[in-house]
């Protein structure tokens, strides 16, 4: 088999959850065991164990260790420390990890202590792996393959004669033998400023406006159908005849408009409790796959008892509504409502609670330089602030729900105390 795709991955998801072996799997899809063992571990989704005050040591509960850095009036323990990293300090540091992630089955799917375990953990997802491998084949194809001698020499060919003002295809069908190279990627490397010459050496290349992607009308982005009985009217009627369902708002926080890292924000409207989750960009499949993420992270049943009802805006990254609702198979995970356009008042308590994130990441910033874990810390931090709304609880002490509580272990979150809470800048800073 040259290379796998969804259903194939899902034949491989579904042998691991029935306990099959590499060869049983590969039988059926007629190819090597080898082949399955490779794929599984290439595109596992990876999951953070429990951080002890952020340390990943497999002796931080019990550490006792004090004064690694040298100052012998600190009263505290090193494990609690934010100012060094007990990594570089400590001789006995030691990172926790599972046997079962380096040898066969290599992940978690089927492991009877998954749901307690606070080592870091691996799934194997059919929807996520397909994801995570077109995006390594689409960078890989991104990538230039020639090594700076063939550019070299394709640039004594091309350059002098462009610069004569022969046209490109000339060149090509003339030399196309030595330069080795199609005539579009010949073109490609002239864009990308990779041989001597430039698009303005090229007489055509810069009177043509770049051609523009037809837009598929996927879930009904550009006939707005997207919003058909989803409405802030039929999510008010909804709520009428289900007044015991869970509502999460959701909404993204933008850093440089329109380019780079994105935040993903869903807030419990019951609690507070708001989860930050980073995105490489603000586009519709990079939500769905946040929602494909916590699906493969929680199950089905579990994410859907969370995620009850969704209160979002008209934002073009929540338009793939179908794709947010239902799994590939049909089954329901949550319900997605919209709000009014230019009515952001609709889901005031996601808007009121992005205050938090403002006062450390201000408008205009990049989120370019940050992590998932700091996104993490930022969301600890707000979590453990006191509400009046709350009769003085922090969204972290109002939470008592089990499933819940297990979401925010498997996210790595946890309460800070009150006097550590701190809305600056210094909570990324790292040793």
């Amino acid at each position: 088999m040259s290379r796998f795709v969804l259903s194939n991955r899902i034949v491989i998801e579904m042998g691991l959850y029935a306990r099959k072996s590499f060869q049983e799997i590969a039988k059926e899809l007629q190819c090597s065991p080898g082949s399955v063992s490779r794929e599984i571990r290439k595109n596992r989704t990876l999951v953070q164990g429990e951080r002890i005050c952020g340390k990943d040591c497999k002796h931080s509960q019990t550490c006792r260790r004090r004064r690694l850095c040298g100052d012998m009036d600190c009263p505290g323990k090193c494990v609690h420390c934010k100012e060094y990293d007990c990594q570089k300090l400590c001789s006995t540091y030691s990172t926790a990890f599972c046997s079962r992630l380096i040898t066969p089955p290599y992940v978690c799917n089927t492991c009877l202590q998954r749901k307690k375990c606070k080592q870091d953990r691996a799934y194997y997802i059919a929807q996520q792996a397909d994801a995570v491998s077109g995006r390594r084949n689409a960078a890989a194809r991104s990538k230039v393959h020639a090594d700076k001698e063939t550019l070299k020499a394709i640039d004594r060919i091309v350059s002098p004669l462009v610069k004569r003002g022969q046209p490109l295809s000339h060149i090509c069908m003339e030399h196309g033998t030595e330069i080795g190279v199609s005539l579009r990627t010949l073109y490609r490397y002239i864009d990308q400023g990779l041989l001597s010459i430039g698009n303005l050496d090229l007489r055509r290349k810069v009177g043509y406006k770049a051609r523009k992607k037809p837009q598929k009308p996927s879930d009904g982005i550009l006939d707005q159908e997207y919003r058909k009985d989803r409405g802030y009217e039929d999510y008010l009627r909804y709520m009428e005849q289900h007044p015991d369902a869970i509502v999460v708002q959701m909404d993204t926080v933008h850093g440089c408009r329109e380019r780079g890292k994105r935040l993903l924000t869903l807030h419990f409207c019951d609690n507070n409790l708001m989860l930050i989750l980073l995105m490489r960009d603000g586009k519709a499949d990079t939500v769905v796959e946040q929602f494909d993420l916590l699906t493969g992270l929680l199950g089905v049943e579990e994410f859907s008892r969370i995620f009850q009802v969704i209160l979002t805006d008209n934002g073009s990254e929540f338009k793939r509504t179908r794709s947010l609702e239902l799994l590939e198979d049909g089954t329901q995970r949550t319900k997605v409502f919209y709000c009014d356009p230019q009515a952001s008042w609709q889901k005031p308590k996601i808007e009121k609670n992005h205050e938090y994130i403002r006062y450390v990441l201000r408008k205009g910033e990049s989120f370019n330089p940050y992590t998932q874990r700091d996104m993490t810390i930022l969301a600890n931090n707000i979590n453990s602030i006191r509400r009046l709304s709350l009769h003085g609880k922090t969204p972290y002490e109002a939470t008592t729900d089990s499933d819940r509580l297990r979401m925010l272990e498997l996210l790595g979150m946890y309460p800070i105390p009150a006097d550590e809470v701190k809305l600056t800048k210094d909570i990324f800073k790292r040793s």
